[in-house]
């Protein structure tokens, strides 16, 4: 995956991206969804290249905690149902033109947020639909949950 030099954020959906989409429901009615270390690792990879990181979830989980604690990022949104406009504050808040984000996302939720943005990302696992609403939609060799971000963060930091 070819990207320029020039991205200052990444910025991502996260049921899809980080995780294969799977809800595991415990008898106890506990939701539990499982992540692939890899990219959690890419995270850590962007963040200490100094690349800006968001997350905006259309779903509350407290896994979005554990990114927001562990790597100290502030701009992590949960329960998000208007992920256009939630980027756009962020692109205004760090001053950022639509050449210098990426948004990664899987689903027709993302389209408003893919709409702000020059690089528009999306797991080899995405809904269809998306190939026919996004232009110029860059999908990843890897699936959500399975590689797919880090293959985004290596070519962010590490271009070939």
């Amino acid at each position: 995956m070819l990207l320029p030099n020039n991205i200052k954020m990444v910025v991502s959906d996260f049921d899809g991206v980080f995780t294969d989409g799977s809800v595991y429901i415990s008898e106890k009615n506990e939701v539990q969804k499982k992540l692939n270390f890899k990219d959690i690792m890419g995270v850590s990879i962007l963040t200490k290249a100094g690349v800006k990181f968001g997350i905006i979830s259309g779903e509350r989980s407290n896994i979005l905690d554990y990114f927001k604690d562990k790597f100290n990022i502030e701009d992590i949104y949960g329960g998000i149902r208007q992920k256009g406009e939630v980027l756009q504050n962020i692109m205004a808040k760090y001053n950022l033109s639509a050449d210098e984000v990426i948004y990664i996302g899987d689903d027709i939720n993302d389209i408003p947020a893919f709409e702000l943005v020059k690089y528009r990302i999306a797991p080899k696992n995405y809904n269809p639909i998306l190939s026919f609403k996004v232009e110029n939609l860059i999908i990843t060799d890897n699936f959500g949950g399975n590689g797919a971000f880090r293959e985004v963060a290596d070519a962010v930091v590490y271009p070939e």
